[in-house]
């Protein structure tokens, strides 16, 4: 099929990527909409990377607009939504993409500053977006929010505030889905496993001090499903069908995007 998002318009928040080998959630997510149809508003705090994305969208003929905006700021949410409707009319769709992670500490070596910054771009960032997005679709009788979270919201793992901010997302999904719901907006999360991402590989090998061949191997190694980790377009292909009127009836759901790694809870 295409044209799955004709006539929409789509805000993706971190619409840039870190630089790497491979393409980033945010970066492939507004080029699957944008080439189903959609108008999409790239927004991330660092405007020239937003640009890259626009070049690479604009090329092929869609409709975009970079936009500078640190999402943990309620006036640039603010700023953002209006710049969105001042130059497509509307808004149909919100993908809440910015995310950060953090060293793997407990609460005795971890850093309040640490956990504050984590907490505020992943987490906040979805409350303050949403805070300003959300009038804008009921005026329009509804709209598609999507959140991305992450298996560690569920899973093991030692990077206690990157967890719980992750667990924070799904918890706001599950709340605004049941609050927004009547008003016909849907609200869905999407919780990618391991990926072969600029922000996965770049940091991680980089902080880890081994070569991003070692440490792809190593994440492959975990993955359940035949062909190891998964890419940024396992995500935006997920993002898609939440955002179609295929999904139209789904609010609400947490939908690991995995190899199944999650499944090995419980």
């Amino acid at each position: 099929m295409a044209g799955r998002l004709d006539g929409k318009v789509a805000i993706v928040t971190g619409a840039g990527q870190t630089p790497g080998d491979t393409i980033g959630n945010g970066r492939a997510i507004s080029l699957l909409f944008a080439r189903e149809g959609a108008r999409v508003l790239l927004v991330d705090k660092n405007l020239a990377s937003a640009q890259e994305t626009y070049l690479l969208i604009t090329r092929e003929g869609k409709d975009a607009l970079a936009f500078e905006a640190d999402v943990t700021r309620a006036d640039d949410c603010r700023r953002m939504t209006e710049a969105c409707l001042e130059r497509f009319g509307k808004i149909d769709i919100l993908v809440n993409n910015v995310g950060t992670g953090g060293e793997a500490l407990g609460p005795v070596k971890l850093k309040e500053e640490d956990w504050d910054r984590i907490f505020a771009v992943n987490a906040k960032s979805v409350f303050l977006t949403s805070k300003y997005v959300i009038p804008r679709m009921e005026a329009q009788g509804g709209g598609v929010i999507i959140n991305i979270s992450s298996i560690a919201a569920v899973c093991a793992t030692p990077m206690l505030a990157y967890r719980s901010s992750k667990a924070a997302v799904n918890a706001l999904t599950q709340s605004l889905a049941i609050m927004y719901g009547p008003l016909g907006i849907r609200v869905n999360s999407i919780m990618p496993g391991l990926m072969d991402t600029p922000m996965a590989i770049e940091g991680i090998s980089r902080a880890r001090g081994i070569s991003k061949e070692e440490l792809r191997a190593e994440r492959a190694q975990r993955v359940p499903l035949k062909g190891g980790m998964g890419t940024a377009w396992d995500t935006a292909y997920a993002a898609l069908f939440l955002a179609s009127d295929e999904a139209k009836f789904i609010t609400g759901a947490i939908l690991p995007v995995d190899g199944g790694q999650s499944a090995r809870i419980g």
